[in-house]
């Protein structure tokens, strides 16, 4: 090994202590190891300065300011408040049909506020019924995160995949290209939480005493993301989110600026980060978001972990020790052929990022998909899909996610709820993520 393949591994392993560790921020982990990479020399001032630039970074930036939006002008409130006056009419079966609701819009925009805004009637509305709102509020929170595996703009790991793969000479992925993989895993994950998923949480009713939704406090949150349907980083009780009255001007300007954002990146008019950034400009020429507005949506810590992990990905790359890593894994794989070379690597990738930040183990593990499956003669497409669904699907932990974290507090759940109902979420959605991939993108 050479001096920058030592180096980059170095940086690698204190990185990943750090984001196992948990003490430091993911974001301030990320950049401090982009910042010794560089200083090392392993990295050159214009590899960085693209990973600041690239293509999903700017993506992200733009959703977020276009969700933003949509937030402030009260149309999520109101759609969730609609929602709610259902239950009263269809009782248990309609709080699923609002979570279902929350997981189609999780498609589209960021889940931390769906979940944030609709919790609190979720439990309200539990309680009114006599039911335990812990029956509910784990499954509204994991199925707004599976939600985020309909589009390429559900998660910020499928954009940074789609991102990476581009660098890599793969072709880019299309706005719902990924759909048919997403509902089969989605429909799989939700059908396990309502027939058995639900009924492994404690079953007692809370008392109306407990209706309030407490103050969200507690913990580091590690879930990375922010994408358009994804949690974001930081502390709890920093995320501000509120039922904001419904203003029908700066909602339909909001709202049709969106759609044509998605019906533009959908028919290939313009790359999504081109159509968002013009979107994104457009409600601030418009006056439906002000420029302060706007830059107090960007979430910069999800923004600059993505740009962090992408230097230290590169990293791996240009040393070769991607390739190197990716030799040793094809000698084991090759033998059984690239079904199991799926499995595999779906499996590796679910696992590490039960401790990582999924944007972490996206950046180092599309490099070594792509190698692997060029090295089997196969189509690359499928390893990337993969990599997209085990990044994202992964709930065997309260701080996988923020959105786990938000009800892990207001549901009172321990720690092991999480356990005894994620772990079988994540075997049930493995197996139908291996049946679906294979048949939409064959190798």
């Amino acid at each position: 090994m050479n001096f920058d393949q030592i180096a980059a591994l170095v940086v690698l392993i204190g990185v990943v202590g750090v984001l196992i560790h948990g003490r430091v921020r993911s974001d301030v982990a990320a950049l401090s190891a982009a910042a010794a990479l560089l200083l090392l020399g392993v990295i050159r001032p214009v590899e960085v300065q693209g990973a600041f630039a690239s293509p999903a970074v700017v993506a992200l930036a733009s959703l977020f300011v276009i969700a933003y939006a949509i937030e402030l002008s009260g149309l999520l409130g109101l759609l969730i408040r609609q929602a709610m006056k259902m239950c009263a009419r269809l009782g248990e079966k309609g709080l699923w049909l609002v979570i279902g609701l929350c997981g189609t819009v999780g498609g589209f925009l960021n889940n931390t506020p769906i979940v944030v805004l609709a919790a609190p009637v979720i439990k309200d509305v539990a309680i009114s019924l006599g039911l335990s709102p812990k029956r509910f509020l784990m499954p509204l929170s994991y199925v707004t995160v599976l939600g985020g595996l309909l589009t390429l703009i559900g998660t910020s790991t499928n954009l940074l995949v789609n991102d990476m793969a581009r660098n890599a000479g793969q072709p880019t992925f299309g706005m719902f290209e990924i759909t048919p993989v997403g509902l089969v895993i989605a429909g799989a994950g939700a059908l396990y939480l309502y027939l058995f998923g639900a009924k492994m949480l404690p079953k007692d009713a809370a008392t109306p005493a407990e209706a309030a939704p407490p103050a969200m406090a507690v913990g580091e949150a590690r879930g990375t993301e922010g994408g358009a349907g994804d949690a974001v980083l930081g502390d709890v009780a920093l995320f501000k989110a509120a039922d904001r009255p419904f203003q029908f001007r700066r909602a339909m300007i909001a709202l049709a600026v969106f759609v044509a954002v998605v019906a533009a990146a959908a028919v290939g008019v313009a790359p999504i980060s081109a159509t968002a950034f013009a979107g994104a400009v457009s409600l601030i020429l418009l006056k439906v978001i002000s420029p302060e507005e706007a830059y107090a949506g960007l979430r910069p810590d999800v923004l600059l972990l993505i740009a962090g992990m992408v230097v230290v990905g590169l990293s791996i790359e240009v040393t070769g020790l991607a390739a190197m890593g990716t030799e040793y894994l094809i000698d084991f794989i090759r033998p059984f052929g690239p079904l199991t070379a799926l499995i595999v690597l779906y499996g590796v990738t679910l696992i590490a990022t039960e401790f990582l930040s999924n944007a972490a183990v996206a950046v180092l593990v599309t490099p070594v998909a792509v190698a692997l499956a060029e090295s089997l003669g196969v189509d690359p497409r499928p390893f990337l899909v993969g990599v997209m669904m085990a990044a994202s699907a992964a709930f065997a932990t309260p701080f996988g996610y923020q959105t786990n974290v938000l009800v892990f507090q207001m549901g009172g759940y321990r720690y092991m709820d999480f356990v005894r109902v994620g772990v079988p979420l994540n075997i049930v959605t493995w197996i139908a993520a291996m049946f679906a991939i294979p048949v939409f993108f064959p190798f």
